[in-house]
């Protein structure tokens, strides 16, 4: 709040009273305000000695009303906001320079303005707004190839914001291995989403403890199982190289035994002993090792183990073994009363244990719902028991019950469940185990329950008559999940799902980047009363520069952004939409490489673009060269 009472202050000593605070929506952005007032893709004759009272007329309204953003003076120092004001006494503001302001008359078309400068304070003075960009982003188009070559031939000068730069020229296509393996030594944040081979290597290899393990902790790594391997191998902290090691299993990885070996015989060994696939040559030791931790892990592998090895476990003098080995052990052999009442922590048992038939008869009705509760979900149940719960008055113990896998799709049908179609849902493990079965997915895709028919619609490849009882699905989400996940979704599938979903994180291209998505015929969407339509006519290959030109200058936002990121932009029209109210579709434009070099320079030079500016793929090679090198030296003097 106290951005917000200085802006307050600020303003009242300029005479100026706050009608109301307005986000940019429709109207000229604050962003592109800055940036014509400090020199970037600016009219010739946007620059004055001075603002006289004229000008000052010419901004404000009948009711002496106009718009303005003070440098640094918002909530959180953000300024990318108008503030409506009104002018309230005589003269003129008293706006200055001194910290900065951009000015917008209510109807865009004067834009007044006094910033900092390295010499002084920059001021700006346009009419006719619209009407100079557009001559300013015609001219900026005309560049040629000596200009553009003069121009990079500049940069980087003065690294005004190597922070900014450093973090993004990771980002940019045209960076070559070379100079992102350079770039590990100053900022290793771009790694979480780097699926170069080579940077990986490097980065797994690099003496960085941080460095080494961006690129593994993140949303969804794209390590090899070799690189997996390498990073575990290098990491120095014990319970590290089996966090990593875990990490690795969890992503598919395939360990080799070596490593195994190494893991187990480090000082980690308890936690190494929980880690998935272990070879099976270390169970023995496992179950008569002398820490009791590493006993309770063995019993992980129950099945796995000897008879004379389950019954050591059994009789084990530490209490948390024996528990652990009587809960592996009655996972298969029914558990009697006395041993189910001796148990201190009875949920484990309840939840993954069998029993014998006159204790599970109890449990089943069992006053305390808690019991019910943990007992609905336990694989071991007998039938009787499971029909029992099905009719058990608690919603959410038949809930649980309906998404058994032991269960008929006519038993299933009969249980009264709740199911929240709108929450997030998750894959179920059963069903997912069961994508490589075509008559278990077929029976399943009919089932009743959308929990379980969206499952199904998660496998990667199901058979053509499952694909068409999906598409035709009344739960939306199944279709979603199809369209997502499944590589035979249909193309009138994808379409239809396109209308109303365009990616998820999961899936964040998704349904466009499906190879079945039509790709030819979309032209016929050009004049789709639907922008999310209209968005596909520029992936046609029928579709021509003209096409891109006609959606810049679309009423939405959406439609804008797709013809900002299609190389066939004009240069031009890359510098009008860098004026778009969207900041989307700005940032979009400034990655455009059709870009003029002059703009694009000046975009690298300012503190709001240069982050972005930075990974625009027009940029020459060895000016990206240039940029870390200089980033890299500022930062190195500043830190």
């Amino acid at each position: 709040m106290q951005h917000r009472k200085g802006l307050q202050e600020l303003l009242v000593r300029a005479g100026l009273m706050v009608v109301e605070d307005v986000h940019p929506g429709s109207l000229f952005p604050p962003e592109a305000a800055w940036r014509i007032a400090r020199g970037i893709a600016a009219p010739d004759s946007a620059t004055r000695e001075g603002l006289d009272a004229a000008w000052w007329r010419r901004l404000c309204d009948a009711d002496g009303e106009f718009l303005v953003a003070i440098l640094g003076h918002r909530i959180g120092g953000n300024d990318s906001w108008w503030t409506r004001v009104r002018h309230v006494v005589g003269g003129v503001p008293g706006l200055t320079g001194d910290p900065g302001f951009v000015a917008l008359s209510l109807d865009g078309q004067v834009l007044l303005a006094e910033v900092p400068c390295a010499d002084g304070t920059r001021v700006t003075a346009l009419d006719r707004l619209s009407e100079r960009l557009e001559a300013a982003a015609v001219a900026a188009g005309r560049e040629t190839e000596v200009e553009r070559a003069a121009v990079w031939a500049a940069v980087p000068s003065q690294p005004a914001w190597p922070l900014h730069w450093a973090e993004g020229i990771g980002s940019n296509p045209a960076a070559p291995d070379e100079l992102l393996i350079r770039l590990l030594d100053v900022y290793e944040g771009f790694l979480h989403g780097c699926d170069r081979p080579a940077v990986l290597d490097a980065a797994v290899a690099h003496p960085d403890p941080r460095v080494r393990s961006r690129p593994a902790d993140t949303f969804r790594p794209k390590l090899t199982s070799e690189q997996w391997v390498r990073l575990v191998r290098a990491e120095p902290s014990p319970r590290r190289r089996v966090l990593w090691a875990e990490h690795a299993c969890a992503w598919g990885a395939d360990l080799p035994a070596d490593l195994y070996d190494d893991l187990l015989a480090g000082p980690s060994r308890a936690l190494a002993a929980e880690l998935p696939r272990l070879p099976a040559l270390h169970l023995p030791s496992l179950a008569v090792d002398a820490d009791a931790r590493v006993r309770t892990a063995a019993c992980t592998w129950w099945e796995d183990l000897t008879a004379p090895l389950q019954g050591r476990l059994l009789a084990d003098t530490d209490n948390a073994v024996r528990a652990a080995a009587l809960l592996a052990h009655h996972t298969g052999t029914p558990m009697p009363r006395e041993v189910f009442a001796a148990l201190l922590a009875q949920r484990h048992a309840l939840e993954r244990c069998r029993f014998e038939p006159e204790l599970e008869a109890e449990l089943v009705r069992d006053s305390d719902a808690e019991v019910r509760r943990a007992l609905a979900a336990n694989p071991g149940l007998g039938a009787h028991t499971v029909a029992v719960l099905a009719q058990d008055p608690l919603d959410d113990i038949r809930s649980t019950v309906a998404l058994r896998p032991d269960l008929t799709e006519e038993q299933r049908a009969a249980v009264r469940y709740d199911f929240d179609p709108t929450l997030a849902s998750h894959t179920l493990s059963w069903v997912a185990d069961l994508h490589g079965d075509p008559d278990a997915m077929r029976r399943l895709a009919a089932s009743s329950h959308p929990l379980i028919r969206r499952s199904v619609a998660r496998a990667q490849h199901l058979p053509p008559d499952v694909v068409e009882c999906l598409a035709r699905d009344e739960d939306r989400v199944v279709r979603l999940f199809l369209a997502e996940s499944c590589d035979d979704a249909p193309a009138d599938l994808l379409l239809e799902v396109w209308r109303w979903w365009d990616g998820s994180l999961s899936h964040p291209d998704r349904p466009r980047s499906h190879p079945n998505f039509p790709c030819t015929g979309l032209l016929r969407y050009a004049d789709d009363p639907s922008g999310r339509m209209r968005r596909l006519a520029l992936d046609d290959p029928e579709s021509t520069p003209a096409d891109v030109a006609r959606l810049a200058r679309d009423p939405e936002a959406e439609v804008r952004c797709r013809a900002a990121e299609d190389p066939r932009l004009s240069p031009a029209d890359a510098v009008r939409l860098l004026n778009d109210p969207a900041a989307h579709v700005r940032g979009t434009a400034i990655r455009n490489p059709r870009l003029p070099a002059r703009v694009l320079a000046g975009l690298l030079h300012n503190r709001g673009t240069a982050g972005t500016a930075v990974t625009n793929p027009a940029i020459p090679v060895p000016v990206l060269h240039r940029i870390l090198a200089a980033a890299t030296a500022a930062m190195a003097s500043e830190g």
